[in-house]
């Protein structure tokens, strides 16, 4: 791995130099700036691309045919056949299995790309089109710079500090430029799988200001560069690579190390679950789990294992026990608990228990099984539901009243999955918050940090040092990268080349837009019991796929496009997905993308 990473820096013309000041990486190179190949995967691209050129492109071909278009120009390109097609003003070109859109140098405005959807953000560079799975693939060959421009304002918002913003850049670029492998067909992808890239929106100044000021910025170590990993929050604590990810590699250049910004920073994600001294109130979830935990136990000593014969009296001590990665680790995988607790056991008529039972609480009307003695007169056994009755049925079984245990109880429930899940207490879905434990006289109090696997950077903690500490770019990375040295490279702007004379200066025709499909009609009454739902969850140059089946692997019907209204019909076995119809057509989608549409709306 290192040798590759060499080998990347080497053919990238990478000629490093000691970052002498925090503003000394500004100035531009005259060398050709890296470039990078993103997988579009964001987009959901099925059998047809609507592609707005914003700049002078040639289109080519798999067979070799070219066909230049000027600027303004709108194309279509769709899947027929496991062949690609050209679409241009009445035209239409089949391109075969590839095609690809190479941006010239224009004069006029050199911040020139693709748009996926009029008025979109746009995407500066080549774009090869492709067949993949059925369905279109797109990969932007684009300036690493460039790249940097829609990957840090969506990765760290436009509104944090300069500072921070700078050294999110510096962590993208430096991770960007060391997944380069010129031996596969792309570098990254554009989804959280490496870094969120949505195009250029030059709304946002700020971050593309940080990216300027820190041009050619990246992080070394030992003559490699470094994977600069990172997330929203680390909950108190950065985590090591080799405890997030298998697989071998020199990473030096992370320590886990306490952090206090993150901690302090208010808008960093804390839930807490209150679990009183008294045990009462505890989730049905919770109580189900200590049941399976105090199950053996019940069992030997003749209580009935089940959640409604159990009650749990007193909480006597609770600890956070089972650091995951050594002493100095504080993710903690297991919660001891010593409580007191009643339960019930079956007893048959004319057996008498000879057990002092415990007077009534609060909590009793919760165990619906049973029926409360009123006070003073004697308690009538609830008879357990039986079989259908026979003239030899054994006698019927009762349960007892609580029956207090002889001695507390001390268990250790491990903590994940399902005990972070049944106190709510889970944040990013990785199964890796960092709990803390708070007791004062009446209750214990635990509270979850930690949004995202917690290596490198926490983005929440650089908004916190930048914005109230004044801590710069350079000082960030250096406490979450301690050994990594930062160095800077060429930066200069892309090299394009120049389109014939004519096509540049000359207008083409004047421009037949190649429309997004209509917007499906739904008319008529919304049957009972279903709602009606509009296709929100999708940016603009996106859209949602409609499935002949609710699975990811069901046949996609076609593309849904933002504010395409459904008749949500029912929610089916996976809730994660919904049946829905238009007047022309019926699927599956899922329903994380849709949003209830009101009367009236």
């Amino acid at each position: 791995m290192r040798g590759l990473k060499r080998m990347i820096c080497a053919l990238l013309c990478l000629v490093l130099l000691p970052l002498a000041s925090p503003g000394a990486a500004g100035a531009e190179s005259a060398e050709a700036a890296p470039s990078i190949r993103v997988n579009l995967r964001r987009l959901a691209l099925t059998d047809r691309a609507d592609l707005w050129l914003d700049g002078v492109y040639t289109a080519r071909t798999g067979s070799g045919a070219e066909l230049a278009f000027p600027r303004g120009s709108e194309v279509t390109v769709q899947l027929r056949d496991g062949a690609l097609y050209l679409f241009y003003q009445g035209m239409s070109l089949r391109a075969g299995g590839s095609l690809y859109l190479e941006r010239h140098a224009s004069e006029t405005q050199p911040t020139d790309g693709v748009r996926f959807a009029r008025g979109g953000n746009y995407y500066p560079g080549n774009l090869l089109l492709s067949v993949s799975g059925g369905a279109i693939q797109a990969v932007l060959s684009i300036s690493v710079e460039d790249y940097l421009l829609g990957v840090v304002p969506y990765e760290m918002s436009d509104s944090f500090p300069l500072e921070a913003l700078k050294a999110q850049a510096v962590c993208a670029r430096t991770y960007a430029l060391a997944h380069v492998n010129p031996g596969a067909d792309w570098d990254v992808v554009d989804t959280t799988n490496d870094q969120v890239f949505r195009g250029v929106n030059g709304l946002y100044q700020n971050a593309a200001r940080a990216v300027r000021e820190t041009a050619g910025i990246v992080g070394m170590y030992r003559g490699s560069l470094a994977t600069c990993y990172y997330s929203a929050s680390n909950g108190g604590q950065t985590e090591l690579v080799e405890n997030v990810w298998s697989g071998r590699g020199d990473w030096g250049y992370y320590a886990m190390v306490d952090d206090p910004y993150d901690v302090e920073n208010p808008e960093s994600i804390v839930r807490r679950a209150r679990i009183s001294k008294s045990g009462t109130g505890l989730s049905d979830a919770f109580l189900e789990i200590l049941c399976n935990y105090l199950a053996p136990v019940m069992t030997r000593n003749g209580y009935v294992p089940e959640v409604s014969a159990l009650r749990v009296d007193a909480i006597e001590d609770m600890a956070l026990v089972g650091p995951a990665h050594g002493e100095e680790s504080r993710l903690m995988t297991g919660l001891s608990i010593t409580l007191r607790w009643s339960g019930r056991k079956l007893v048959q008529p004319g057996k008498q228990l000879n057990v002092v039972t415990t007077a009534p609480r609060e909590t009793d009307e919760d165990f619906s099984l049973l029926s409360t003695a009123t006070p003073g007169a004697t308690a009538t056994p609830t008879p357990l539901p039986t079989a259908v009755p026979s003239p030899t049925a054994a006698p019927t079984a009762y349960l007892s009243d609580w029956i207090e245990a002889a001695t507390p109880a001390t268990i250790t429930l491990e903590l994940f999955p399902d005990v972070v899940q049944a106190l709510k207490l889970n944040i990013g879905g990785m199964n890796n918050e960092l709990l803390t434990l708070v007791e004062d006289d009446s209750t214990y109090t635990l509270e979850s940090r930690r949004y995202g696997h917690g290596v490198g950077m926490s983005q929440r903690g650089a908004q916190w040092m930048a914005g109230q500490y004044g801590m710069t770019f350079d000082q960030i990375l250096a406490f979450y990268y301690p050994g990594m040295t930062l160095m800077v490279a060429p930066s200069g702007a892309q090299v394009l080349s120049t389109a014939a004379p004519n096509l540049v200066n000359t207008p083409g025709p004047a421009a037949t837009a190649t429309p997004r499909p209509t917007l499906m009609p739904v008319t008529g009454e919304v049957p009972e019991g279903a709602w009606l739902a509009s296709v929100e969850g999708v940016d603009d140059d996106s859209s949602l796929n409609l499935r002949s089946e609710p699975s990811l692997a069901g046949e996609i019907l076609m593309r849904l496009y933002k504010h395409q209204q459904l008749v949500v019909l029912e929610t089916c076995e996976d809730p994660a997905w919904v049946h829905v119809k238009t007047d022309v057509t019926e699927g599956y989608v899922m329903v994380s993308f849709l949003e209830r549409v009101e009367d009236g709306e």
